[in-house]
């Protein structure tokens, strides 16, 4: 079995992803038990098992199902003896097909409704590290991390073609101390796909805010696609944790706010920020 589990590459052309999600667990939990790989392969193989169970979720299969699928990957891992041949195989198959996967700069991870563009590379300038664009009525931003180097810090930078400057910004998520499981507005299981990001906020009770720290005229290499000037909000450190604890086919919001208590609101897919954001510690650590 856990040589089997070795074989999974890090597309999705030739299983399941319940079956890559677990697969990927018990090797990530045999690594952690035996000290099998690498930094840079522990940290794509950690990125790539967040991206199947993103991918599982979408296609259906019950969080529920996946808690189970991780437990019974982590007790396999726990039985298996370090030094067996088996469990060197399928090191062999994972140091195989993560090696070339660890060396990618750059990822594009596909949602429901809208992705996430994932770059390493390091530029002299802030550029953005992980990212999704957003248009909103005539509005338009992109939002996700960004930063010289490393994984970057959360921002939304927006551009108001009407050129309206707001004074402040909030991000809004499920508060998980409130909602322990996602609150989608749809009829029984199943895909997601299709369902607005305006439905996949739970109700306004079980909503939690992070205030943005910061404002500022964004930096060129920053700013939406098209937009020749925009504005740029910090959220606290805080809030990226948060976000890629979220189950993939939820949304958040961010609220932009403006004088006379007007406020404009622009929706994100979580999708595979946890994905991705463990993509950018690959060759980090």
């Amino acid at each position: 079995m856990l040589a089997a589990a070795g074989a999974a590459a890090p597309g999705f052309a030739h299983a399941q992803p319940v079956d890559l999600f677990y697969e990927r667990t018990v090797m990530s939990a045999a690594d952690a038990r035996c000290g099998l790989f690498a930094t840079d392969v522990a940290a794509a193989l950690a990125a790539a098992t967040a991206q199947a169970r993103g991918a599982a979720l979408r296609a259906g299969t019950s969080a529920d199902t996946l808690r189970q699928t991780e437990q019974g990957a982590r007790a396999k891992a726990a039985g298996a003896d370090c030094a067996s041949p088996d469990i060197a195989t399928a090191a062999a198959r994972v140091r195989t097909a993560f090696s070339g996967f660890a060396k990618m700069t750059r990822l594009t991870y596909a949602g429901d409704v809208a992705g996430w563009q994932a770059d390493r590379n390091i530029g002299r300038s802030a550029r953005w590290r992980l990212s999704q664009d957003a248009s909103f009525g005539a509005d338009r931003m992109a939002f996700g991390l960004a930063g010289r180097d490393g994984p970057g810090v959360l921002l939304a930078v927006a551009d108001f073609t009407d050129g309206a400057e707001p004074y402040a910004a909030r991000l809004i998520l499920r508060d998980s101390g409130r909602s322990g499981q996602p609150y989608l507005d749809r009829f029984g299981g199943g895909s997601t796909v299709g369902l607005p990001l305006a439905r996949r906020l739970p109700p306004r009770g079980a909503l939690k805010a992070y205030a943005a720290t910061a404002r500022s005229p964004a930096d060129e290499g920053l700013l939406p696609r098209g937009a020749d000037s925009g504005w740029a909000f910090r959220f606290p450190d805080a809030a990226a944790p948060e976000l890629a604890k979220l189950d993939p086919r939820e949304a958040v919001a961010v609220e932009f706010l403006f004088p006379g208590d007007v406020t404009r609101r622009a929706y994100v897919e979580v999708g595979d920020f946890a994905a991705g954001r463990a993509f950018l510690q690959v060759g980090g650590r």
